[in-house]
This record gives structure tokens, C-alpha cells and sequence, in this order.
């Protein structure tokens, strides 16, 4: 299996600004991240971004680093311009390990890749996890899932899929799901057919994109199959916040 890994990093960041060069046990974030997408079979690992700091640290740690536009509207939009600066062909399998997951297990970003190269039919994999608990269904900054029986994404969306309609009410309290439903939260991480990020970048937002505000529905909206099955091991949260860098720092301890 042949593959490339690309992580976007961005030095901008609200709730906790320059990110990707936070120190996180002694090492910047980004390096983490890197470190553990070097862990995966992918050939080659390279980090994309726009800002000349993040530049500087990368190579000075070793990394392959590809200096992007500062414009672009979306991640996808910035994945597609670091496969033309590489010259990558249609057919190429990239992975978008995002830069604020110092703890992603190598073992998924191997799957997700997998899981593309076996299903041609696809143009884009990514993997879920089983929800739990109400309050996630609820959460609108949860993103489920819902795919048919051969593993192809039917939709994503922040409301609750499927709707268990006569065993829930919208506002209920507590934290029990109702029994014998399978409710999938989405996993950020994907494996895309470069041809089909090539078409990305050419396509208007969708409508659907544009209400759940998701960017992998624009895909759907043209009728590119996405691949999506639970991942074989635990995907721990990325960093947002202070308390997140503090608690991945006490683990890597």
C-alpha cells in the first residue's frame, strides 16, 4: 500500500493561539503529531502550512515541510494545493492527519488508508466510533453518521442519526440511549483519492455543506462514495483548548 501523509498546521488558533508549536512534554505539538504519523506505513509524511514560524520549527526537527496559500476557505481546499505541489497523480491515496492530534494512534492512519486502496468504488474513507450516551447524540458538535450495509456513508450530520422516533423526545434529560441502535460518531480523520480532491477544489459549497456547515458533504452532494467503518483502536481527542494540552502533557509523562 502506497500513501502520503499530510498534516495541515496552521499557526492561528481562538481558543488556543499557535498551537501547532505549543510545548507538549518538550516537544512542540506538531512534532508530536509528525512523530506519530512517521509511526504509520504511509512512504512519505509532510507538514503543510502558511506560516513561516511553523516552517522554521518543522525543519529544524527533520520534517518534510510544504509552504501553502494563507487563503484558502477550507482544510480540503489547502490538502488539494500541497498534491499539486507534489506532483502527486490522480490515483495517489493522501491522509489528513490533523495537527492537533499529538496521540493518534498510527494503527488508524494505516486502516483509513487501507480501507481506500480496497474500495476502488470510493473516493474518500473515514472512520467512526460507537456514541454511548445521550448527550453526545445531542451534541451538536458531535458529527454522526449513518451508513449503509456495505459500509458507504449515506450522511453526516450534528443532529441526532438516526432519529430513534418513538423511544426519545428532544430535550429529554439523562444519560441512557435507547436499546438495539447503532449510533456512530464521526472520526476527523480521512483518506482521499487525489483525483477526487482535484474535483473538490472546483466544486461550489453545497447546499447541504453550507446548512450543517461539514465538508465532506459536498462530496456526497456529487455522488462520491465515502467509506466508513468504526476504528479498530481508540482516536483520543484532539488538542482545543489549555486544559486539552495540559491533560495529553500529564499523559505523555
Amino acid at each position: 500500500m502506497h500513501f502520503t501523509v499530510i498534516i495541515p498546521a496552521r499557526f492561528g488558533s481562538t481558543r488556543l493561539p499557535g498551537k501547532p508549536l505549543r510545548d507538549i512534554a518538550g516537544k512542540p505539538m506538531i512534532q508530536r503529531v509528525w512523530e506519530q504519523a512517521g509511526k504509520s506505513a504511509a512512504h512519505r509524511v509532510v507538514i503543510a502550512t502558511d506560516d513561516q514560524r511553523i516552517e522554521s520549527a518543522a525543519r529544524e526537527f527533520g520534517a518534510e515541510v510544504c509552504m501553502t496559500r494563507a487563503d484558502h476557505p477550507s482544510g480540503t481546499d489547502r490538502l488539494q494545493e500541497v498534491a499539486a505541489l507534489l506532483g502527486l497523480a490522480d490515483d495517489e491515496i493522501v491522509v489528513n492527519v490533523q495537527g492537533d492530534e499529538p496521540l493518534i494512534p498510527a494503527a488508524v492512519i494505516n486502516q483509513v488508508a487501507g480501507n481506500l486502496a480496497a474500495n476502488p468504488h470510493a473516493g474518500v474513507a473515514t472512520l467512526s466510533e460507537a456514541i454511548d450516551n445521550r448527550d453526545d447524540l445531542l451534541n451538536p458538535n458531535v458529527v454522526k453518521l449513518v451508513t449503509s450495509q456495505h459500509d458507504i456513508a449515506l450522511y453526516f450530520s450534528r443532529a441526532p442519526i438516526p432519529w430513534p422516533r418513538d423511544e426519545i423526545e428532544v430535550g429529554s434529560v439523562g444519560s441512557t440511549l435507547p436499546a438495539g441502535h447503532n449510533f456512530c460518531r464521526h472520526i476527523g480523520v480521512y483518506a482521499y483519492r487525489v483525483s477526487e480532491l482535484n474535483n473538490f477544489v472546483t466544486w461550489p459549497v453545497a447546499p447541504i455543506e453550507a446548512t450543517e456547515k461539514l465538508e465532506q458533504l459536498r462530496f456526497m452532494w456529487h455522488g462520491v462514495a465515502i467509506h466508513a467503518v468504526h476504528a479498530l483502536q481508540a482516536v483520543p481527542a484532539g488538542v482545543d483548548t489549555e486544559a486539552d494540552l495540559q491533560a495529553v502533557a500529564e499523559l505523555l509523562r
